[in-house]
């Protein structure tokens, strides 16, 4: 299948320059192909990672990514996607920003058949004059208007320097054509405007035959029509320090039937056939939740590797079983995190008195009958002794307890 006829099966085509020929190009030769994001912050989430899922496919095709970290357009403000101005940065916020997302990037493509470049290598050697007579010579106010990205922000306002950032990003796309042989550009929705910017610029200095193209990939929604990439919590970063890998498995997981099958065609490498398997076992045997598993696992494996996701499942299995005893420090942080905690001391303490005065339990008499009828498990051992005494330092390096009161509350306590 050709990698065009692959995306339009996947779902993942908005709008194409040209498709057919691109289609033809793509399956007659080995392209170089970009895609940018800007250091506004030093992690990436999953709503970013979703054309960088399409640069994959390409390079899996045997086609050449370059990936376009922006340290110099990241220090203007893309206006896209936006209805105010963002906050200028520092320049050494900006450069946090860049290693971070370098880093990541790294992870993500690996070494081989994988350019990184970064624009304000170029970019910051362009005088104001050139710039004013090599590239803003040839960019036509009015059709700059036009585009969505300025002509959304007429009505509020939009700064001098948020509305050249379109040609900023047209010189991105014409840079890594003359060094890097680059002939396409990859964007969401919202970068229609730069990525047809920047082939008319091409276009006007290099020729009106000249093979460069543009393709972005549709807005995410899932099937309630809200934003995906949101949860209570805020974004799902690919960053293990912001968004553990088992909160990030735990949200692959828990994804609407209705949505599970779109996310298996974007955010996973998995075969036609493969997918369209998971999609009867969706519509037969929704219960048994096979498809969101492969999602987790898939997805996480590829953004933290094969242990992250030995590491979720194991913690999934330790809190729905109750059998957490062996479970890790680091696995308790993860799976815990956004359970209820309390801060207890380092003492040895009847069972009672101390779910009691640690506010696990509303009264002593409830906490005398929790445990007299089993209701009570501590750090995984059911503890049916009202006599019986709690010792923080026992398990956990002495860190912490591990409270279970009937089958699906947990109680962290984390002592001091």
């Amino acid at each position: 299948m050709n990698i065009i006829d692959e995306l339009e099966w996947r779902g993942a085509l908005n709008q194409v320059t040209d498709e057919e020929a691109l289609r033809k190009l793509t399956a007659e030769d080995k392209i170089a192909l970009y895609c940018g994001t800007d250091p506004t912050g030093d992690s990436l989430h999953i709503g970013h990672l979703i054309p960088f899922m399409i640069l994959k496919r390409f390079q899996l095709a045997g086609h050449h990514p370059v990936i376009l970290i922006g340290g110099g357009t990241g220090a203007i403000g893309d206006p896209s996607g936006r209805k105010t101005e963002r906050t200028l940065q520092t320049m050494d916020q900006v450069h946090h920003n860049e290693e971070a997302l370098t880093a990541q990037m790294k992870k993500l493509f690996g070494t081989e058949n994988f350019t990184i470049v970064n624009n304000y290598d170029w970019l910051s050697k362009i005088s104001l004059l050139d710039f004013l007579r090599d590239y803003g010579k040839v960019f036509n106010i009015n059709t700059m208007l036009n585009k969505e990205v300025v002509a959304s922000r007429l009505e509020a306002g939009i700064s001098f320097t948020e509305f050249t950032y379109q040609i900023l990003q047209s010189v991105d796309f014409l840079h890594l054509y003359h060094h890097n042989n680059v002939q396409l550009e990859i964007g969401g929705s919202d970068q229609w405007g730069n990525i047809t910017a920047g082939i008319d610029l091409i276009h006007k200095i290099e020729g009106p035959e000249t093979k460069v193209y543009g393709l972005t990939i549709p807005l995410m929604l899932k099937a309630d029509g809200t934003k995906f990439g949101k949860t209570a919590g805020g974004a799902v970063w690919l960053d293990p320090k912001k968004t553990s890998p088992y909160e990030f498995y735990q949200f692959w997981i828990n994804q609407d039937d209705r949505d599970v099958v779109k996310y298996l065609k974007y955010f996973t490498f998995l075969s036609k056939e493969e997918i369209e398997d998971l999609a009867e076992k969706v519509k037969n045997e929704p219960w048994k939740r096979e498809a969101q598993r492969r999602l987790a696992q898939e997805v996480t494996k590829f953004v933290h590797g094969k242990a992250a996701v030995e590491e979720a499942e194991r913690i999934s299995k330790a809190l729905f079983s109750g059998d957490v005893a062996d479970l890790s420090v680091d696995e308790i942080e993860q799976g815990f995190k956004n359970m209820p905690s309390v801060e207890v001391e380092n003492k040895k303490e009847n069972i009672v008195i101390w779910l009691t005065d640690n506010g696990i339990e509303p009264s002593r008499r409830q906490a005398r009958q929790d445990v007299s009828s089993g209701a009570i498990r501590i750090n995984g051992e059911k503890v049916d002794d009202v006599d019986a005494e709690v010792d923080p330092s026992s398990h956990f390096d002495g860190k912490f307890v591990i409270v279970r009161k009937g089958k699906k509350h947990y109680y962290l306590a984390r002592v001091k």
